[in-house]
């Protein structure tokens, strides 16, 4: 064999290999590139979430405190001592008091207002100092919207209902 029929041998395999991932790659990236401009499920599983926060803020304050609390109350054991304590943490103690008062009413959590979890959650400022919305959503039923008030060192005073009779 001589080195001139070797080295046509060695192009056309190289030629053979690129053209095999230009192939498979080329497709690959076009789809990928659609999806991610797509705007539907496939962009959400590219593109990665941020959440900001800082501890001074009232609607991170209730927006850790919820988090935390639905995680704690979705485990197995119900949350046991992880959601007393987070309500320790976040609450002040006439909150807490209040809460109690409305559970021995309503035989049901206090801090979600059901008895069970909802499936998600959103918290939002409502444009008043000290006072954050939230909305509860178990899926297909009417979503709960709940006002938490907070004192000045972001700890929870009141959950209640917004407009009549809540705060």
């Amino acid at each position: 064999m001589n080195s001139n029929t070797t080295a046509r041998k060695h192009v056309r395999r190289t030629a053979l290999i690129a053209g095999l991932v230009a192939a498979v790659a080329l497709p690959l990236g076009l789809t990928a590139s659609a999806q991610a401009t797509t705007g539907g499920t496939a962009a959400g599983a590219v593109a990665q979430r941020t959440v900001n926060g800082k501890s001074s803020d009232d609607v991170t304050r209730v927006a850790d405190f919820y988090g935390a609390y639905i995680d704690a109350k979705s485990d197995p054991d119900n949350g046991g001592r992880l959601a007393t304590e987070l309500r320790k943490f976040y609450l002040r103690a006439d909150g807490l008091r209040e809460v109690a008062k409305w559970e021995d009413r309503n035989h049901a959590d206090g801090i979600l207002r059901a008895q069970n979890v909802p499936l998600k959650w959103t918290v939002k400022g409502n444009g008043t100092a000290g006072q954050v919305g939230i909305t509860l959503t178990w899926g297909v039923s009417a979503p709960t919207k709940l006002v938490v008030d907070l004192d000045r060192n972001h700890k929870i005073t009141h959950i209640g209902t917004p407009g009549v009779g809540g705060k």
